[in-house]
């Protein structure tokens, strides 16, 4: 009796431990990619220094993001309107450094964010010029009193509203709120 009973503990362990393996084996690998906390490195600013001078840029490579993403970051200095801020659509576009990556045309309507302490907005667009360097952009706008941030994420894939809340979670974080803060002087 105490043989079979072994016999019965020993295989209910060892099946246990067969089926713990086959579900460690068959999990998605891409699910880490997707749902950790994303790397960003600092990369150099690709642009040619204009009124705005030079920005900063960081990449969030496909391992980390699920998809390459490039992030502009850029001050404006007085640019913004002291009043109202970045209130809708036509502040985003003429605010922003879309115009850095050719044509572009809007997938839909922008939406209001949040960056700290600073308002704003995010709207999705995709990228039209030949050779661009993604196949969509999120441009984000969002300010201080009358300075303002201007972000833009090239990203590789036609699916950029899966990328926006790590952008504005980066945007937030302590890496590009340091920028800012030494930058607009907060």
């Amino acid at each position: 009796m105490r043989r079979a009973a072994a016999i019965a503990v020993a295989a209910i362990v060892l099946g246990s431990a067969l089926a713990a393996s086959l579900v460690w084996l068959h999990a998605p690998r891409h699910a880490a990619a997707n749902s950790a906390t994303p790397v960003w490195h600092e990369v150099t600013w690709p642009f040619s220094i204009d009124q705005w001078g030079k920005g900063k840029a960081f990449r969030c490579r496909a391992s980390d993001c699920g998809v390459e993403v490039t992030l502009y970051l850029r001050a404006k200095i007085g640019f913004c309107n002291c009043t109202t801020g970045v209130a809708d659509d036509e502040d985003l576009d003429r605010m922003g450094d879309t115009v850095l990556l050719g044509e572009v045309s809007p997938r839909g309507s922008g939406h209001p964010i949040r960056i700290a302490s600073m308002n704003g907005r995010s709207r999705a667009y995709t990228l039209n010029s030949r050779g661009a360097p993604g196949k969509t952009l999120v441009s984000v706008v969002y300010n201080e009193r009358c300075d303002m941030i201007a972000a833009t994420a090239v990203i590789g894939h036609d699916r950029p509203e899966t990328i926006e809340p790590r952008v504005i979670e980066f945007l937030g974080g302590s890496t590009a709120m340091h920028w800012a803060e030494v930058t607009l002087g907060l």
